[in-house]
């Protein structure tokens, strides 16, 4: 996992998961430490508000802009990671 700094050049699963619980907190009857690469976020009880506070928590620790409404696109954990990837690879 990383340390949350801007040198990191790449996020993983595990950076994402521990962003969802800081940025929006987690519903407890949800099991973020499974297999939740293909789970939708709604399924994980996470709305449009709770991934633009994702957003901004990316922005901070990975010092990339997320765009307006880009991490709403992403269906699933997985798609987040590769989108927050392909914005920091074009940095």
């Amino acid at each position: 996992m990383s340390d949350g700094g801007t040198d990191m050049t790449t996020i993983t699963l595990d950076d994402l998961r521990r962003i969802m619980r800081e940025s929006a907190g987690a519903d407890e009857s949800v099991d973020l430490d499974g297999d939740i690469a293909a789970v939708p976020f709604e399924d994980l009880g996470y709305d449009s508000l709770a991934l633009l506070e994702m957003s901004a928590v990316v922005r901070q620790e990975f010092d990339v802009v997320v765009p307006d409404g880009a991490l709403e696109h992403s269906k699933t954990p997985q798609d987040a990671v590769d989108l927050i990837n392909q914005l920091v690879a074009a940095r």
